[in-house]
């Protein structure tokens, strides 16, 4: 019988429904529920909560309220709150709204990079340089984050060697975190193994982390492949909200509620209240008038129900 691998006894989960997960929602959501549900995040235990996105509203009219949203919530002591920013402008507001990491972005695919941004992958770092350099002044945490890893709309599967070569770039921007990103939800676990294998060599394992979309079905199997690897940071999103607006068909992050009972079952640590995080989850999704796409958290909500 061959060995069982060890899997790490702690993992961090990064909550990034407020942001990734709310920026596609076509009507505007009011201040008070974002707020009321970052509040609620906060309350369950995360260490990290992606909560604003400091890009034009012009593109991204979701985010609008970002700093209005980021005055309000109840901030707890030693909590990560995150903001997503594009350029100077939106590390100004992010550095005006206390943000306590800014998050610059990249993708391992050229053609994504043409079709999100206009311009290459290596043009898209550049511009990222100056944000980097007066984040890391501010005494600002700086996380990079990597689309399409392992998979692109135009150009299909994507090289590890591609993926190892912006994690070079944004580690010569001074990142403390990168993430390595499974865009629109193709990666397998196998391949998973494959990437984080490679990229691991160029930047330490454990500021790596995993941010898996369940498009295919595949986001907990690739979460317990890169945990045979050593990745012990992931992110995910309450009731599975979220997409992304430049891949057709992408649909949402893995679910928080999921990942949870995942880690939970494997017996590693997290450090979050799950019923909490499910009771989020309705929140947001009976205010949004459908259904949570976390097939625990419908699960537990409906055993709740039924006890009641």
């Amino acid at each position: 019988m061959s060995k069982v691998p060890s899997l790490p006894a702690q993992v961090k989960i990064v909550e990034v429904g407020p942001r990734d997960g709310l920026q596609n929602e076509k009507e505007i959501i009011p201040v008070e529920v974002k707020v009321e549900l970052i509040n609620r995040l906060t309350a369950a235990g995360f260490p990290n909560i992606e909560a604003a996105s400091f890009v034009s509203p012009k593109w991204v009219p979701q985010m609008a309220t970002s700093s209005a949203v980021m005055q309000q919530i109840q901030r707890k002591s030693g909590v990560i709150y995150s903001a997503l920013v594009p350029n100077m402008q939106g590390l100004e507001a992010a550095l005006a709204a206390q943000a306590d990491e800014v998050v610059i972005f990249g993708a391992a695919s050229e053609a994504f990079s043409q079709k999100n941004i206009n311009c290459s992958i290596a043009e898209s770092i550049e511009r990222f340089r100056e944000v980097a350099k007066l984040a890391k002044a501010a005494h600002l945490r700086l996380r990079g984050s990597i689309s399409c890893s392992f998979g692109c709309p135009y150009q299909g599967e994507i090289k590890p060697d591609a993926v190892a070569d912006v994690v070079a770039r944004m580690q010569d921007l001074g990142c403390d975190e990168i993430d390595i990103a499974d865009t629109i939800g193709v990666g397998t676990a196998r391949q998973v193994q494959t990437v984080f294998d490679k990229v691991s060599r160029q930047f330490p394992i454990d500021q790596l982390a995993g941010h898996f979309h369940d498009t295919y079905g595949q986001a907990l199997a690739n979460i317990y492949a890169a945990l045979e690897v050593g990745v012990s940071i992931y992110h995910s999103s309450v009731a599975g909200l979220g997409g992304c607006p430049y891949a057709k068909g992408a649909t949402g992050n893995v679910a928080t509620e999921d990942v949870l009972y995942l880690m939970q079952g494997l017996g590693i640590h997290t450090g979050i209240d799950l019923q909490m995080v499910v009771d989020a989850g309705q929140f947001i999704s009976q205010h949004l008038g459908r259904k949570a796409v976390s097939r625990a958290g419908n699960a537990i909500a409906a055993r709740h129900v039924a006890q009641s």
